[in-house]
């Protein structure tokens, strides 16, 4: 049983020569070894003792997934310095507000978050981190005096418009998950063997608490392989996957959907559809091997090492879990939040209950509350949130109150409902679950996204449904209608609106930011709305297919893309990439990008033809290939 997070390096000394993690750095893989890892550990330690951090003292951390974000972090945890991990996409007034809260001692960052920071703080650029540190021993470090309520970390969750708000975790919060998971695994490993090392892409940011489990932790306790992906294209994961040979993903749902969608595209690029789908419905039941071997082509194109999916940081539809599953890739998702060090129940990988998010930790106390909220009591639960120190969360009793509301079957399932402040209530007094009726809309196959909102109406509160659908041509009365048919009288959806932009607002996990959504709606929206004319209309599909940019820019309803996040424009680079049969840099897709500048690109020939038989990256070379010299 571990007592401190630092104990990992142990192990790390122990595996020696193994490769821990790899990343592209230009045309090339860079691997690092577990011994390197701990050795870099340490020489960090030294140098914040060098510099006088103490235990104690705040260390912010705002850098792209990296080995050395993992050493970094070992590093602080041998110091008893706590840890601020902020995500590489945060604003810089944002990391200057945690930092007006936390004074810490020290940033840690990445090129492009150096110089954007304006404030006067020592500054460490970790990919500079192992020539600054080179002269201190890599021998063993002895911690002094680290004891499991020392903090480990503090995690702001807070959007950028609101005061951001710190979650403290100490080193009991993550042990006591991580020491549950570690016995559960224990059982398992005889089979591990027979595919050692298993090899995790890690597409979730370290910043987050699920990353770090996804992307360091777990596959520490296996003796794995971590890939970091700084591409979120669907068509580069899976080369990746294939290539690294990669045997699980860990990614949020959005992600899992956009891969969906590529397959499904692929397939009717090649006129192939038709048979996809048939041969999917007929799979239905079926056993695994025999679902396999149906879709065999399919693993082909990931790669025959490549076994699952872990999904977590936001809901995972039960059509896109089906959707794998079907395929015989595993789906293992959970439940968890910040607060509770990421994981409050897990779906078991080899006992899964379909459309649940898992059975309760081992150590942890689940209830539900009034209204089906989920209480949750145990070690794990966040020492309190930060304000000039840890200021405890206010429940004598120890429950922690998630907001969520869940369902709970006879075996002790959890099934997600949703965000009790989303809960509909009517004038009748009923709840209205948007998820349930989220799932009836994206079961149609028209609809590429859907969210549902609590409006007013004559007879008080009522769903509202804002729908992305894949082609504006399609009859929005229409899909809700058939959705309707699948929810009994009191969910019946009677107003929607068509969303104007390629994806919802979402926040740095791909949860969808319905408040703005609603404002949106009620304040300023535009479009398509009820059941009326649809003169108004504008798309809403990056995905789409398109006859031109400039068909593509009226559905986007904007010249430029400055409204769409990082995955709303790996979408449209997708969706270019397909319809125009070429490989773009994505790197050159930004938010200061104009269509028009994409048009230009690919009438200047800045591209690569897709069906060349090697990949090649074209002058002039993107910032990531600029970051380690080409040997």
């Amino acid at each position: 049983m571990r007592n401190s997070i630092h104990t990992f390096l142990d192990d790390c000394l122990g595996r020696g020569e193994e490769t821990a993690f790899a990343e592209q750095h230009g045309l090339r893989v860079v691997r690092r070894t577990y011994a390197e890892l701990a050795n870099t550990a340490y020489r960090f330690a030294r140098e914040l003792e060098s510099r006088g951090i103490n235990k104690g003292d705040r260390v912010l951390v705002w850098a792209e997934n990296s080995a050395e974000w993992v050493s970094a972090f070992f590093g602080c945890a041998l110091r008893g310095v706590v840890v601020v991990p902020l995500d590489e996409q945060s604003a810089s007034d944002f990391v200057e507000r945690v930092q007006q809260q936390v004074s810490a001692k020290l940033l840690l960052c990445g090129q492009g978050q150096q110089q954007s920071f304006a404030k006067q703080l020592p500054t460490l650029r970790l990919d500079e981190l192992d020539e600054t540190i080179a002269h201190h021993s890599g021998a063993a470090f002895q911690p002094d005096n680290i004891a499991q309520d020392d903090l480990l970390e503090i995690i702001f969750t807070s959007g950028t418009t609101a005061e951001p708000k710190g979650v403290c975790l100490t080193h009991r919060n993550l042990l006591a998950n991580l020491n549950t998971l570690e016995k559960e695994i224990q059982k398992y490993l005889w089979m591990e063997r027979s595919f050692h090392p298993l090899r995790f892409l890690c597409l979730l940011p370290l910043s987050h608490v699920f990353g770090q489990f996804m992307g360091v932790f777990v596959p520490l306790l296996l003796g794995g392989e971590v890939f970091f992906s700084h591409s979120q294209k669907p068509a580069d994961i899976i080369a990746t996957i294939k290539r690294e040979r990669i045997s699980v993903a860990a990614a949020v749902p959005r992600q899992l959907e956009t891969l969906r969608e590529k397959i499904e595209r692929d397939f009717a690029a090649s006129g192939k559809l038709d048979d996809f789908r048939r041969r999917f419905d007929e799979a239905d039941g079926k056993h695994f091997a025999m679902r396999w071997w149906r879709f065999r082509d399919v693993h082909r194109l990931f790669g025959w090492k490549f076994m699952a999916f872990v999904s977590g940081g936001a809901t995972l539809d039960e059509q896109t879990e089906n959707f794998w599953q079907r395929l015989s890739f595993a789906v293992v998702q959970g439940y968890g939040m910040t607060e509770t060090a990421s994981l409050v129940s897990v779906n078991h990988p080899f006992k899964a209950s379909r459309g649940s998010i898992g059975k309760t930790l081992p150590g942890q106390q689940v209830k539900l509350g009034e209204g089906g909220e989920i209480l949750v009591r145990g070690e794990n639960v966040a020492a309190g949130y930060w304000r000039d120190g840890v200021q405890k969360m206010p429940d004598g009793e120890g429950w922690l109150k998630t907001g969520d509301v869940a369902a709970l079957d006879e075996s002790g399932n959890l099934f997600f409902k949703g965000r009790q402040k989303d809960v509909i209530v009517t004038s009748a007094g009923l709840n209205i679950y948007p998820d349930d009726l989220e799932l009836a809309l994206t079961h149609q196959p028209e609809v590429r996204a859907a969210c549902v909102i609590a409006v007013e109406g004559a007879q008080g509160p009522e769903p509202m449904a804002a729908l992305i659908l894949r082609d504006d041509k399609n009859d929005p009365a229409e899909i809700v209608q058939r959705a309707n048919n699948r929810l009994n009288s009191s969910q019946q959806i009677r107003r929607w609106f068509v969303w104007p932009e390629a994806d919802f607002p979402r926040t740095a996990t791909q949860k969808v930011r319905k408040p703005l959504i609603k404002d949106f709606i009620t304040h300023q929206g535009t479009g398509r709305y009820g059941t009326g004319s649809d003169s108004d209309g504008v798309g809403s599909d990056a995905h789409a297919r398109v006859g031109s940019l400039a068909a593509l820019a009226a559905k986007l309803g904007a010249e430029d893309l400055s409204k769409l996040d990082s995955l709303g424009r790996v979408a449209l680079l997708s969706a270019i990439e397909d319809r125009y049969q070429i490989e773009l840099d994505e790197a050159a897709l930004t938010p200061d990008t104009k269509l028009s500048d994409l048009e230009k690109m690919i009438s200047a020939g800045n591209h690569t033809r897709a069906d060349k038989s090697e990949s090649a990256i074209e002058y002039p070379y993107p910032r990531w290939a600029l970051r380690w010299p080409i040997t």
